[in-house]
């Protein structure tokens, strides 16, 4: 007899799915005492944008359009840089040579006739002097008017000169100087009317101030305000050799990018690339071309009128010196010497054969430099005015030699047949080779000036004009892809 198991029914419903036996696991094992739990891998580090744009650039240049689009930025990239070089280039040199014309050259011209009119101004105070209460009021006219023409260039001077440059000091210590010197020349003309010998005492002690400290002073502001001008041609003149390289560059990327399109299309001409090769390559001529002639003109204008300048201001001033000191030989009458080796000269005799050995030295390099009949004649003349002065001189030192005061003092300052004729000669002839290379000057830097202009504004709008066809010539390729 079979006996079914006694179990309980199963619950009525659908039947549940029998889950297959999970083996046992083994337990993991013991972490020791103290042990921090184990850390995750960490997480890969992002990308830079850069890189991903490589990536970009890369998967691009496996097709042709992508190699077009390229090609196209780096063209127009590469023009439009020629372009802004070109620019920025050239508005500096425009801006220097501008300065050269309008700026340093003026400020230095004035510097020169600083110390030109302080010398004047020395000479017209010994030679009033000497005439004593005679004195004509030319010579107290002319003296007047370098005072205020000394006066009138130093506020120039400062109103143009930069707070901290080392001018700045010069023209403040010039400035307080000047009205020392005029107050020491005032006394010593009063005591002169008054008969009083201690007037010569101030007058020396007024040409020492004059001589020691502020005609060094003028010197030392004319060489500051010469190194300023030529800081200024050193900046207008030099070639503009990265403009230069990027324009050939690019014409050089732009004749490659031509060359690529016709053994790709069998097409010889791409208008939008002839386009932008034919602006790249004006701009390019325009930048040779301009600037070489601003340089040329610029160093003629060097050449031939600020070293003509520069060498007619010592010439002039060499002159002054001497005259300055012809007077006072007779001022002084032998109470100032100087010993030269074994032998003992009168100082102010021993300054004026010093000076026109410089005066005679200066006149030759100006003749030398001369370019014209024009600048060269009034050289010519002043060489023969002062081979006159040194007779006069000569033959007056003789009279003072002899005791002869008077016959020497009508030979020096005398109305006929006095070195101061020769003087004035020396004077006036300079004078006007000084406004002949003046001219000159300003022809030549004004045509080397003028040969930039519009350089700079012209060169950035070809530049983006180049661009833009360069961008239409690729593009015109590319509409052929879509």
């Amino acid at each position: 007899m079979t006996h079914l198991p006694k179990s309980s029914p199963p619950p009525p419903g659908p039947s549940l799915p029998i889950l297959p036996a999970v083996p046992a696991q083994p337990a993991p094992p013991a972490r020791p005492p103290g042990s921090s739990p184990a850390a995750s891998p960490p997480p890969a580090p992002r990308r830079t944008a850069f890189a991903e744009g490589l990536d970009q650039l890369r998967a691009a240049a496996t097709t042709e359009p992508g190699r077009l689009r390229i090609i196209g930025a780096l063209l127009a990239l590469l023009v439009v840089a020629f372009g802004a070089v070109t620019a920025w280039q050239m508005t500096d040199r425009a801006a220097a040579a501008d300065d050269v014309l309008t700026s340093s050259q003026p400020l230095s011209s004035d510097a020169g006739d600083i110390y030109r009119s302080l010398a004047d101004a020395n000479t017209a105070a010994s030679s009033g002097f000497l005439a004593g209460g005679q004195e004509t009021a030319a010579s107290r006219d002319r003296y007047e008017k370098d005072i205020r023409t000394a006066a009138d260039k130093l506020v120039n001077a400062a109103a143009n000169a930069d707070p901290d440059s080392p001018s700045t000091a010069t023209i403040a210590k010039l400035n307080k100087l000047l009205p020392e010197y005029k107050g020491l020349v005032e006394r010593a003309r009063t005591y002169n009317r008054q008969g009083f010998p201690v007037g010569g005492a101030y007058l020396r002690y007024a040409n020492e101030k004059m001589q020691q400290q502020m005609l060094p002073a003028a010197e030392d502001l004319y060489k500051k305000e010469n190194q300023r001008l030529r800081a200024d041609y050193g900046d207008a003149t030099p070639y503009p050799w990265a403009a230069i390289a990027l324009g050939l560059a690019a014409l050089a990327a732009l004749a490659w990018a031509q060359h690529r399109n016709y053994q790709r299309t069998n097409r010889v001409l791409n208008h939008g690339l002839v386009a932008a090769t034919a602006t790249a390559t004006v701009v390019l001529l325009w930048l040779v071309v301009g600037h070489s002639v601003a340089r040329a003109g610029l160093n003629d204008s060097y050449d031939h009128g600020v070293r003509s300048l520069n060498v007619l201001h010592d010439a002039r001033i060499a002159s002054l010196k001497a005259r300055g000191n012809e007077n006072l030989t007779l001022v002084a009458r032998g109470a100032e010497t100087k010993k030269v080796g074994a032998q003992t000269y009168d100082a102010y005799d021993y300054d004026f054969r010093t000076d026109m050995a410089d005066l005679g030295k200066h006149l030759a390099d100006a003749a030398n430099l001369a370019d014209d009949t024009s600048g060269e004649q009034p050289v010519t003349a002043a060489v023969g005015n002062m081979t006159e002065w040194k007779k006069r001189h000569t033959a007056a030192r003789e009279q003072d030699a002899n005791g002869n005061y008077q016959q020497a003092l009508d030979r020096v300052i005398g109305p006929k047949d006095a070195t101061g004729e020769c003087f004035d000669s020396v004077d006036a002839n300079l004078r006007t080779a000084l406004a002949h290379e003046e001219t000159e000057f300003k022809r030549a830097a004004g045509d080397g000036r003028d040969a930039l202009t519009g350089l700079s504004a012209g060169a950035a709008v070809l530049a983006v004009l180049g661009a833009v066809g360069a961008v239409l010539g690729i593009g015109r390729r590319l509409s052929e892809y879509r």
